[in-house]
């Protein structure tokens, strides 16, 4: 999982100059017939505007060895080659298990919805708090990447898979927008209940600081400070925010669909619980390889405050379970969400390389380990509609 390729040999040559790097944020070409001392550009840090004169001199082809995820100093517009594999074979298979919203049949829920007798005022509620919850946070999500997380990792073959995440949390978004139109219900509360709703306020509010952090303009990695700053927002964003705070809403909904109720709402956060899987693995081998390049960033004092943010989103997600169901429903209940919250949070804590937090505890949902593999359920590509056409399909007048 974390490996190199083999360093590939270069040649320096009297070629035209490389493009500069861009480590940690925006940067733009260098004017190459200018002798002075570059400007440090905004969101650029010291390291790369201090390279504006010296490397670049030479025309050096880019060596995988010397490849960051952070910090690095070769030039991102160089995919190839490649130093991190297993980011490259993460964007492929996201490539292959590309999906639309809208292929998937909606009609039995709609149907479902508006029979008064079709589901019951619990399961209505679970319904709508999950889609409030939701519409808003993909697109959290997807402003991390773009505007925050993209910017600071200088490892082209990671930046590849970021662009695919943003646009499959565009999909999820797409996704729950289409469930809240088929349903027909009311948009502006569904999508405002981030502010309206406490349990989910609650949990966009301790994500925020973290997304806000490195989103902000001024923010530069390449000082332990600001190191650390990025390791903790990744590891939020990637084990609490995907890994931990979205799956109690994936449980509800796909026990929902395991009962035949619901069964196209059901079909579309499978799809979307696959995704979100896997970004979730994305991001946490992203943060174990910084680790490994970047041993100073774990301290004692770091993992500590780690551990603390673990222990306040399983409260925080304890509160959601308990707002989303204050009674039982569907065979389930709040204190079933509660132990399986503490098995996922052990989870992500190991596979970071933490001690579990919540030793000794089961998972009580083992089929949610099925849903993330399709097959065992369905051919999802046998469920598309007549209409869809793939790209080499379309014809162009």
């Amino acid at each position: 999982m974390l490996d190199w390729d083999e360093d590939l040999k270069s040649t320096d040559t009297p070629a035209a100059k490389p493009f500069a790097a861009m480590p940690s944020a925006t940067a733009s070409r260098e004017a190459a017939s200018i002798s002075m001392p570059a400007p440090q550009l905004s969101g650029e840090s010291t390291t790369s505007a201090r390279r504006g004169n010296v490397e670049h001199t030479t025309a050096r082809r880019v060596r995988a060895a010397d490849k960051r995820i952070i910090n690095g100093q070769t030039d991102v517009n160089q995919l190839v080659p490649f130093k991190y594999k297993w980011a490259w074979e993460k964007y492929l298979a996201t490539c292959a298990n590309h999906w639309m919203p809208q292929e998937v049949n909606m009609s039995r829920d709609i149907a479902l919805w508006k029979d008064p007798n079709g589901l019951t005022d619990d399961e209505r509620r679970i319904i709508k708090r999950n889609l409030g919850f939701f519409v808003t946070a993909d697109s959290l999500a997807a402003n991390n990447i773009v505007l925050g997380t993209y910017r600071h990792i200088t490892a082209p073959e990671c930046r590849q898979f970021l662009l695919r995440q943003a646009f499959e949390e565009a999909i999820h978004t797409h996704a729950y927008q289409y469930i809240v139109e088929s349903l027909g219900l009311d948009e502006s509360e569904i999508f405002n209940a981030y502010n309206e709703v406490q349990s989910i306020r609650d949990k966009d509010e301790f994500l925020i600081p973290f997304i806000d952090a490195i989103m902000d303009p001024n923010f530069v990695t390449g000082t332990l400070q600001a190191d650390q700053t990025l390791l903790k927002s990744l590891i939020v964003f990637a084990c609490l925010m995907e890994g931990l705070f979205f799956y109690v809403g994936f449980t509800q909904i796909l026990a929902m669909g395991r009962q035949n109720k619901m069964t196209g709402a059901a079909e579309q956060y499978q799809y979307i619980l696959r995704d979100e899987s896997m970004h979730c693995n994305f991001g946490i081998d992203l943060i174990n390889q910084i680790k490994l390049e970047n041993p100073q960033l774990w301290t004692a004092e770091f993992k500590a405050s780690i551990r603390a943010l673990f222990q306040k989103a399983v409260e925080l997600e304890y509160r959601y379970a308990e707002d989303t169901m204050p009674r039982g429903v569907l065979g389930l209940n709040a204190s079933m969400f509660k132990g399986y919250l503490r098995f996922i949070a052990n989870r992500r804590a190991v596979q970071i390389g933490l001690e579990a937090l919540f030793p000794n505890e089961e998972n009580p949902f083992p089929w949610m380990s099925e849903m993330i593999d399709l097959k065992k359920e369905r051919n999802f590509f046998e469920t598309r509609v007549i209409e869809y056409q793939s790209g080499g399909a379309l014809s162009w007048d």
